[in-house]
């Protein structure tokens, strides 16, 4: 029987190196999870850990990310708009390589104190099809957790990953019922459903019990739902957004338990290919205003500097209707910086939004600059932002979400 501490070591150890070799953050993660998935879930299961084999290290994990015989060969790829078939599509998807189910929120306790977390379940494939061996271990999927909490007054981040092989019921994710776990994290439907989710997360110090009640309709990214990234047949993804989610519940941290109310924002993709050649990364925003309205935009970043003309968005009127917003219809402008403290990224920190159609112009701040999740597979800034600003020239506040890449 496989020591799991074994097989978990292994896993990020060779994501790790993956990363080192190709990637500058979560903008190539489908990579790094395949390498670390082809070295370790589709290897062999016997009673010890094999010997490294030529190619497991660094300089294979380059070789295995640079190959011309692409990892997505076989797997069904985002190709143009489809219709969204509910309950199924909010389960899993195994033909495609990769796909998430991802949550951001904030909320505060009864005394005013502020909380963000980030709770996101990734599903990555090592190969297409279903696993051949007849071991119990055997499996196609890697999958992986991201768990975060902001605690402004503290001044604290605390951030936490998990890895399993979706066998023995480790980690996976259904349809109907709703559900998607990873060992003992998890975000279910109550009674099966898809618009009242309950997330349980624990991690040392740090828990979140929260319930999450959907209070808009859900918004198609995109083409309606197919969300262009690249010039190329499957630089593409299905993407949906519940763009306002009512929360209550529990916030843990080691200084102590708080009950709390506020809002969240769940984001749902698959799709098979990774960034088009040049882009680096992304700089994406979730902005909830206190009106009732959303905004959702994000600039993709090219090598030159440059941003991509397919960096896109969505606003959501207070009634649930949504438009697509296009790369030059929102004005996006970096006011500060941070960088990490071990020097290793400097950050944009600070922005000024606008957007002319609807007469705004925000400032989004970080509740805290450093929301930095390193020192796990890969590296990337997330953080809760405090929105402020006016809209035709009425003040106007809110909350909202940042995701940065490839710094």
């Amino acid at each position: 029987m496989i020591d799991r501490r074994i097989v978990t070591s292994r896993m990020v150890r060779m994501a790790r190196m993956a990363a080192v070799a190709r990637l500058a953050g979560v903008a190539r993660v489908a990579w790094v999870a395949w390498v670390a998935a082809v070295a370790v879930v589709a290897s062999g299961c016997g009673g010890e850990p094999e010997p490294e084999a030529a190619g497991s290290g660094p300089g294979g994990a380059a070789v295995a990310l640079l190959s011309t015989d692409p990892p997505e060969a076989g797997f069904a790829r985002a190709l143009g708009p489809r219709p969204f078939l509910f309950p199924a599509d909010h389960g899993p998807h195994p033909d495609y390589r990769h796909e998430w189910w991802y949550l951001t929120g904030n909320v505060e306790s009864e005394t005013g104190r502020h909380f963000g977390f980030q709770v996101t379940f990734f599903r990555f494939a090592a190969a297409p099809g279903a696993p051949q061996r007849p071991s119990q271990w055997a499996a196609h999927h890697l999958w992986m957790g991201h768990f975060a909490v902001t605690d402004t007054a503290a001044g604290r981040f605390h951030h936490h990953e998990r890895i399993a092989r979706g066998a023995l019921g480790l980690a996976g994710a259904e349809a109907e019922p709703f559900r998607v776990w990873l060992e003992d994290w998890s975000l279910a439907g109550v009674a099966g459903r898809f618009d009242h989710l309950a997330l349980e997360v624990r991690e040392g110090d740090e828990a979140l019990s929260l319930t999450l009640r959907q209070v808009k309709p859900l918004v198609f990214q995109g083409e309606g739902g197919y969300s262009r990234k690249g010039p190329h047949p499957g630089d593409a993804s299905y993407y949906y957004t519940a763009p306002r989610l009512e929360v209550s519940g529990v916030v843990e941290t080691a200084e102590g338990r708080h009950a709390v109310t506020g809002t969240a924002w769940l984001d749902r993709e698959w799709g098979t290919g990774t960034l088009a050649e040049g882009q680096v990364g992304w700089d994406w925003f979730s902005i909830q205003l206190a009106d009732g309205r959303e905004m959702m935009f994000y600039h993709l970043r090219r090598e030159d500097g440059t941003v991509d003309p397919r960096s896109k968005g969505a606003w959501v009127d207070a009634a649930g209707r949504s438009r697509v917003l296009g790369v030059d219809d929102v004005e996006l402008e970096v006011i500060g910086h941070w960088r990490s403290p071990d020097g290793a990224a400097r950050y944009p920190s600070g922005w000024r939004l606008r957007y002319s159609d609807e007469g705004l112009d925000l400032e989004l701040t970080p509740r805290l600059a450093d929301q930095e999740l390193r020192g796990g597979t890969f590296r990337y800034w997330e953080g809760a932002l405090e929105v402020s600003g006016t809209a035709h020239g009425r003040p106007i506040t809110g909350v909202g979400y940042g995701e940065l890449t490839g710094y």
